[in-house]
């Protein structure tokens, strides 16, 4: 797909493309130890990188901002990243979701995970309240219960996919940014904190806290003070 693609011709994705590309994120290959790893899309313990620094994080919301819908973008990216969104869970917040008021968001946990209210810090409520002034200006805006539309309405998985990709070019990360690439980062943020790991789990909505194991088992504050 070149670079002139829109969200309107993304939209029009056919079925078989879709199904493709899921198939080729589900296979296995051997690394040369015999490892099997995924192919890339979602592989926090493989060879690939799948998740972004603090740093690395802060180039790429900078990155969002330059789009044609930056203040959209910007809104989406960051509300992913500070609460670990699936793909799923982020196209499918509702206004009806955000409380401006108290300051949460509810997140529905899809796959059977755990649904949780969670705070909005201050930087969020400032992207949403920019995002919905602009919003309020969309055509195709009046009737949807959505909080993030494109301009054909709600977002589809195929046109999220291509927008984290651009942003993720436009940051020069030097590395493949996927939307679950955001999750990943929020996992490795929380546990470089020192969190517990029962307490990420429950952020993440991860049912089997495997899950979540890998981002603490990993994270860089485990090892500090070792050479003291």
């Amino acid at each position: 797909m070149n670079t002139l693609a829109t969200e309107c011709s993304l939209s029009k994705e056919s079925e078989a493309q879709a199904v493709t590309r899921a198939d080729t994120c589900s296979q296995t290959s051997l690394t040369p130890n015999s490892r099997k790893v995924k192919s890339g899309c979602d592989a926090v313990d493989g060879e690939s990188k799948d998740y972004m620094t603090e740093s690395e994080i802060a180039q790429f919301l900078a990155a969002s901002k330059q789009g044609r819908h930056g203040i959209r973008d910007y809104c989406m990216m960051l509300i992913a990243y500070r609460h670990g969104l699936r793909v799923s869970e982020l196209i499918d917040i509702r206004l009806a979701d955000v409380d401006m008021v108290t300051a949460r968001l509810f997140v529905r946990r899809l796959k059977g995970s755990l649904s949780t209210h969670q705070p909005i810090e201050g930087d969020e409520l400032r992207a949403i309240r920019a995002w919905l002034r602009q919003r309020s200006l969309e055509s195709n805006a009046a009737h949807s219960p959505f909080l993030f539309l494109s301009e054909r309405g709600p977002f589809t998985r195929q046109a999220l996919n291509y927008l984290v990709q651009q942003t993720g070019e436009r940051a020069k990360l030097g590395f493949r940014v996927h939307p679950h690439t955001l999750r990943h980062s929020c996992g490795f943020y929380l546990a470089n904190k020192g969190l517990d790991t029962r307490l990420i789990q429950d952020y993440l909505g991860h049912r089997n806290i495997a899950h979540t194991s890998r981002y603490t088992r990993t994270a860089a504050s485990r090892f500090e003070g070792l050479w003291r």
